[in-house]
């Protein structure tokens, strides 16, 4: 009677634990809008990882969750693209990066659909901000809007879609090259 007691409290124990783990580490993101179109659409929901950035710095090509660093609680969905200390310059749809030291990178975007119409040039993002965009370039509110996003207004990285079913799984980052 005492062992079957004991494996009982040490199964609840460790299934409250693991609840309470997880509601640290994911939240359930449901995706609102075009912006992100073709590679996420309205309705979508998402799983997002909050603890990935607690072990390494976000990454360009990382697609986060983030509160607006506008003001307000809502959440919204973009791609990093600029990294603190570096310049960012889109012409001719062709988003290029300037590094700190001055080489400049042309970005692989093959999850854009349609690169976008309107050339930006974008100073040095300060520290500990990014450059985020939209994958739906030419309709989506980004830091083209004259913003960059504080890194304490990262929510977490997208880690797996779960709904449609249809688009189940694993949300990988784009490498780029040079980066």
């Amino acid at each position: 009677m005492k062992t079957i007691l004991r494996d009982t409290l040490l199964i609840i124990m460790l299934a409250a634990v693991l609840f309470v783990g997880l509601q640290f580490a994911v939240q359930r993101y449901a995706v609102e809008g075009p912006s992100m179109l073709v590679n996420f659409h309205d309705g979508q929901q998402l799983l997002v990882n909050k603890a990935v950035y607690y072990f390494h710095e976000p990454e360009r090509g990382d697609v986060i969750i983030f509160l607006s660093p506008v003001g307000g609680s809502e959440r919204y969905i973009k791609r990093i693209i600029g990294l603190p200390g570096e310049s960012v310059e889109i012409k001719d749809g062709v988003v290029c990066i300037i590094k700190p030291d001055g080489t400049v990178i042309e970005l692989d975007e093959p999850y854009v659909k349609e690169p976008a119409k309107v050339s930006y040039k974008r100073d040095k993002i300060p520290a500990d901000e990014y450059f985020v965009m939209g994958d739906n370039r030419n309709n989506s509110s980004d830091s083209r809007n004259g913003w960059t996003l504080p890194v304490e207004n990262i929510v977490g990285k997208v880690w797996l879609s779960v709904w449609p079913l249809d688009d189940f799984g694993l949300i990988t980052g784009y490498a780029y090259s040079g980066n």
